[in-house]
């Protein structure tokens, strides 16, 4: 791909999109709309011809290959419920490669209160809608997304404990929510 000072493009396996001002052999130096500076090399950039917007003005919004392409993605669920002898059981991934496409530009305080959220959303969920059981599956790791969950758990009308380690191994936490009758 051949670009040039003043191309505007796209990062790749970021949202990021900008405007070409510098070249240095491979390394290609980009401006966003609030005047940071990224470097990148040419392989992580995609040459924008025409703006999504104005893009999406002329889309066939009854194109066939679109609204299947749409269904299928309200299909795709990010937890599962799963019915274990008449009792519904919500199994939340916690990993951030789970819950994000990617995770660049974000540091570790950023992912950790991105998977806390997460965890209390689904956990607010289970309560409103009666749901017995939460299995949260965080992963061995330094245990400190499991802290945290601990934590965040006490604050619940909740018992917690290590989930069955046949089925999720060392690193998931399965919640017991009490039902008030």
């Amino acid at each position: 791909m051949c670009l040039e000072i003043g191309n505007k493009v796209a990062v790749i396996d970021a949202n990021i999109r900008g405007v070409v001002v510098r070249l240095s052999g491979d390394d290609v130096f980009i401006l966003d709309n609030e005047s940071m500076e990224y470097c990148f090399t040419k392989k992580e950039l995609v040459k924008v011809e025409v703006d999504q917007n104005e893009l999406s003005k002329y889309s066939d919004i009854n194109n066939p290959m679109l609204k299947a392409k749409i269904q299928s993605k309200e299909r795709k669920k990010k937890t599962s419920f799963v019915k274990d002898k008449k009792e519904i059981v919500m199994e939340v991934d916690l990993h951030a490669e789970k819950l994000l496409k990617s995770t660049r530009g974000m540091d570790n305080f950023d992912i950790l209160s991105l998977q806390i959220n997460t965890a209390k959303h689904k956990l607010e969920y289970c309560i409103s809608k009666r749901i017995s059981k939460l299995v949260l599956i965080h992963g061995v790791g330094d245990g400190v997304l499991k802290t945290e969950l601990k934590y965040l758990l006490n604050n619940y009308p909740v018992k917690y404990y290590d989930a069955s380690y046949q089925k999720y191994g060392q690193g998931a936490t399965e919640v017991y929510v009490f039902q008030n009758e």
